[in-house]
């Protein structure tokens, strides 16, 4: 059986949350809070499996709510549901000892396969959770982590050289330089040239225009 935690302030949401967990075989709700100050308390005393824990609360919002409970209980996992999907909140939330990042929209049965995964010792994410989670690892990648020549090919494609005209300066084919910039886009998470020449100018390799 697993006992779940539901966190929301508006009642409405609680008793639909409540309502639809416990149609559940698996699933026993073993309580409700209102806000990040209460959800910390009957967590801490009930010890639940998951915490389905909002965001924007009054008192204590959700991501002091979640570090506290993780410090304190760090076998209850906590699943953040809201409706925010900006990547400063996703971020935030996960290291504050979030497992899990869902939205409200989510379907039930998507819902309810998250808190099992959860449950089961893995992280359910919302596709821009881990977009978000991808994207802040490849912005933390050390430079010195790209090979010299993928390094050199970055620097020129930041001072805005084609690959014909890289493929030249390095004395290289320009169907190498395409696969340079594959290798490149994949390890810094960017989309795009432009995006790789922001990224280059923010990390140093060339100066940055005013």
């Amino acid at each position: 059986m697993i006992r779940v935690l539901i966190v929301d302030d508006h009642a409405v949401v609680r008793a639909g949350l409540e309502r639809l967990l416990s149609q559940v075989d698996d699933f026993s709700v073993i309580g409700s809070a209102a806000d990040g100050e209460e959800a910390v308390r009957v967590a801490l005393e009930q010890r639940p499996d998951v915490v389905l824990m909002d965001l924007s609360m009054p008192n204590m919002g959700g991501i002091a709510a979640t570090e506290a409970i993780v410090a304190a209980a760090p076998q209850v996992r906590v699943v953040v549901l809201t409706s925010y999907s900006d990547r400063d909140r996703i971020l935030n939330a996960l290291d504050a000892g979030a497992v899990g990042y869902l939205l409200k929209d989510a379907d039930p049965p998507e819902l309810i396969a998250g808190i099992r995964t959860a449950a089961g010792g893995e992280s359910p994410l919302h596709p821009k959770a881990a977009t978000a989670v991808l994207r802040a690892r490849a912005e933390r990648r050390p430079v010195h982590e790209l090979s010299d020549r993928e390094r050199e090919v970055l620097e020129l494609v930041a001072t805005g050289l084609s690959n014909q005209k890289i493929a030249v300066r390095l004395g290289i084919s320009e169907k190498t330089v395409k696969a340079h910039l594959t290798s490149v886009f994949r390890q810094l998470g960017v989309d795009d040239r432009t995006q790789a020449a922001v990224w280059a100018r923010e990390n140093g390799l060339v100066p940055s225009r005013d």
